[in-house]
């Protein structure tokens, strides 16, 4: 791996991601979007992608703009409420979806990254998540053509009691696409708040991964213990600059008060 690991362009960083790639990309509802380089891959034309990623934007920013050029095959995610267009791809059968909860989610992506081939969680114990029938998939006339398959249970004794468990299997991906406040030329990565909430996962299971980073630092300039995402993860670095366009996914305020 080569140590500096900075690229010239964000075309040049996704320029190998091919059709029907898997991809775990970060961000957290539009928080931390990494839109630099979702917009070279819209440009670079791949199709067919299997996308991991806690939500998928919206209908015009962030993995929206990807999905409503017809570029994702499927994808697995926690939430999906904000996206129309996401909605009716699905429900007339032009996408397929995996929906996963949360904590799983982000488990199953750490899980992937850190070689770890499944767990066993108590969460969607009881549910369609453990025994199946959730429509991945529908027919054009609303039927469902595919469901969620049954996934292995076990007891486990926990503070004296035998509780049941559902087995997940990990997530890894061929590539990851992340955006970092902070970077060097190591891959060493800062994430800024609520950004860092799928971020350093979704790194973590591509086995390539492409960071954006707003500013670009040497190596040593980022103190170890500030670290969020050390270089090993870390295979590309764009630097995109600090001004790039940030969207609030919902906006609210207070109205504001007359004065007395």
């Amino acid at each position: 791996m080569a140590i500096d690991k900075v690229v010239e362009s964000a075309a040049a960083a996704v320029a190998d991601i091919p059709d029907a790639a898997s991809i775990a990309v970060g961000g957290f509802g539009l928080c931390g979007n990494p839109m630099v380089l979702i917009t070279a891959l819209l440009e670079a034309g791949a199709r067919d992608l299997s996308v991991v990623s806690n939500n998928c934007g919206v209908d015009d920013w962030g993995l929206g703009l990807l999905l409503a050029a017809g570029r994702i095959r499927k994808m697995t995610s926690s939430y999906v409420g904000e996206n129309k267009e996401f909605e009716r791809r699905y429900l007339s059968g032009e996408l397929e979806l995996e929906l996963t909860p949360q904590g799983s989610l982000a488990e199953k992506l750490r899980a992937g990254g850190s070689g770890i081939a499944a767990f066993f969680t108590q969460t969607g114990v009881g549910t369609q998540v453990a025994d199946g029938g959730l429509p991945q998939r529908y027919h054009p006339d609303g039927t469902i053509a595919q469901a969620s398959p049954a996934k292995q249970t076990q007891q486990f004794e926990v503070n004296g009691r035998l509780r049941d468990f559902v087995l997940e299997p990990a997530i890894s991906t061929d590539f990851a696409l992340v955006h970092a406040r902070r970077g060097d030329r190591y891959g060493n990565l800062v994430f800024n708040k609520s950004a860092r909430n799928f971020s350093p996962l979704a790194a973590m299971a591509g086995r390539v991964c492409i960071a954006e980073v707003e500013e670009l630092v040497e190596p040593g300039q980022i103190d170890p213990d500030a670290v969020h995402l050390p270089g090993v993860y870390v295979h590309r670095v764009v630097e995109v600059g600090g001004d790039i366009e940030k969207r609030i996914e919902r906006r609210t305020v207070r109205p504001a008060q007359e004065a007395s």
